[in-house]
C-alpha cells in the first residue's frame, strides 16, 4: 500500500504536465500541433474527396497561353502597365540614404562591412525601408532577401548572415505597412482619413492613374536603378519566404535584372488552393495581375530569360501555407514550355527537413550552390 500511494504523485504529476504540455501546443500551435494538424488534413475523407475533384479539374497545360517569346514581352509590358500606368519599369532612384548606420540587431553579422538605410518614399506617404548590407570580402554579386508576413527582416538575420558570410551583398526588404515601414493615416475622397495596416486596404487607394500593386514592387525597382547607378554587381538573385515568396515570384516575371530567384512558400495556382489557410492575402488575389498573367504563366515569366532561373521551394509539413507536393501536377507543365522556347530554367525544390514555415539551412546550401 505504502508504495503505491508514492507511485500515485508522479504518475498524477505526469499526467498533469502532459495535458498542460497538450493545452500549450494546442494554444501556441507549437510542436506536435501542426504535425497532428497536417495528418488530420491529409486523412479527412471530405479534404481527401476534394482533393481527388480538384485534381481531376487540373489541367495546367490549358491554363499557360504563353507559346513563344513574343508572348512573354506581351503580358511583361501588360503587368508593367498594369502596376505603374507605364510603357516601362520606374526608373526613380532613391533619395533618401542613410551610409553606415548603426543597428545593434545586427552588428554581430559575419564578414559584415557596413549596414546602409534607404527609405524609397510612394505615394499617400507610404516608405519602405530597405537595409544593404555589405561585406567585407565581397564576389561582387548581391541578393535581395524578402520577408512577408511575418513582418521584420530582422526575422531572417541567419540568413542575410549566410548569404554575407559567402562574400554576398545582401539588400533585405519588408513588405508594405510591415515590419520597419511606416503604417500611415491617409485621408481618402470620401471615405476619410484610415490608418493603413493591412494590405486589404491598400485596395482603397486605387484610382484611373494609380494602383497601390505598386507598393510592393516600386522598392526593389528602385534599389536596382540605385545599384545599377552606384556600384558594379555582376548579378542580382532573389529569395523570398511566404509573401516575400509571392513577391519573389511576380517581381521576377517583370524585370530580367534579377537571374536567378527563388520562392519559398509562395503561391500556387489558384485552383490548387483549395484548402483556406492557400488562399492567401489581397495582393495574391488582386484581378489586375492575374487577368494578365495567371500563376503559372508567372512561373514561365519569372524562368525565362539568358542564365535566369526561377526555384519554386515548398516546405513539405508548412504549417502555414503551400504545403504538400501539389506542385508535381504541374512542374512538368511549365518546364516543357520553357524548354520549348528555349530560354531559361524552372526549377522546384521539397523540403521535408523540418515541420515549419520558414527558409531552413538546407534551402539555403542549395540556394548559394544553385547561385556559385
Amino acid at each position: 500500500g505504502y508504495m503505491k500511494k508514492y507511485l500515485i504523485i508522479p504518475i498524477v504529476t505526469f499526467v498533469i504536465l502532459i495535458f498542460v504540455f497538450g493545452i500549450y501546443a494546442g494554444a501556441t500551435k507549437t510542436f506536435p500541433y501542426n504535425t497532428l494538424k497536417y495528418l488530420k488534413s491529409e486523412l479527412d475523407p471530405t479534404s481527401i474527396n476534394t482533393k481527388a475533384s480538384i485534381i481531376a479539374k487540373f489541367d495546367a497545360k490549358s491554363l499557360i497561353s504563353i507559346n513563344e517569346e513574343a508572348d512573354i514581352y506581351q503580358k511583361k509590358q501588360e503587368l508593367i502597365q498594369h502596376i505603374w500606368k507605364t510603357d516601362q519599369l520606374p526608373q526613380n532612384i532613391p533619395t533618401n540614404i542613410t551610409a553606415k548606420i548603426n543597428d545593434q540587431q545586427f552588428e554581430n553579422l559575419d564578414n559584415l562591412k557596413e549596414i546602409h538605410k534607404i527609405s524609397v518614399e510612394m505615394k499617400n506617404d507610404i516608405t519602405s525601408v530597405v537595409y544593404l548590407f555589405e561585406p567585407n570580402k565581397t564576389n561582387n554579386k548581391l541578393i535581395i532577401y524578402h520577408q512577408g508576413h511575418t513582418g521584420d527582416f530582422i526575422k531572417g538575420k541567419q540568413i542575410i548572415n549566410e548569404f554575407l558570410k559567402n562574400g554576398y551583398s545582401v539588400a533585405a526588404f519588408s513588405m508594405p505597412l510591415y515590419g520597419m515601414n511606416n503604417q500611415p493615416i491617409i485621408d481618402i475622397t470620401n471615405i476619410g482619413p484610415m490608418k493603413f495596416q493591412r494590405h486589404s486596404q491598400l485596395a482603397l487607394l486605387e484610382t484611373d492613374d494609380f494602383s497601390p500593386m505598386s507598393y510592393f514592387f516600386t522598392p526593389i525597382t528602385s534599389m536596382l536603378n540605385y545599384f545599377d547607378k552606384n556600384y558594379q554587381f555582376t548579378d542580382y538573385h532573389m529569395i523570398g519566404i511566404s509573401g516575400g515568396g509571392w513577391t519573389t515570384t511576380v517581381y521576377s516575371a517583370i524585370d530580367s535584372r534579377i537571374s536567378k530567384s527563388f520562392a519559398v512558400s509562395g503561391s500556387l495556382p489558384f485552383l490548387l488552393r483549395y484548402q483556406v489557410q492557400d488562399i492567401g492575402d489581397w495582393e495574391q488575389l488582386e484581378p489586375g495581375i492575374y487577368n494578365v498573367a495567371n500563376y503559372l504563366e508567372l512561373y514561365v515569366m519569372s524562368s525565362y530569360g539568358e542564365n535566369r532561373e526561377f526555384v519554386q521551394i515548398f516546405n513539405e509539413y508548412d504549417p502555414c501555407c503551400f504545403g504538400g507536393t501539389l506542385y508535381e501536377l504541374y512542374e512538368d507543365d511549365v518546364r516543357s514550355v520553357i524548354s520549348n522556347i528555349g530560354n531559361g530554367k524552372y526549377s522546384t525544390y521539397l523540403d521535408s527537413s523540418h515541420i515549419e514555415h520558414k527558409i531552413s539551412d538546407s534551402v539555403i546550401e542549395f540556394v548559394l550552390e544553385t547561385i556559385n
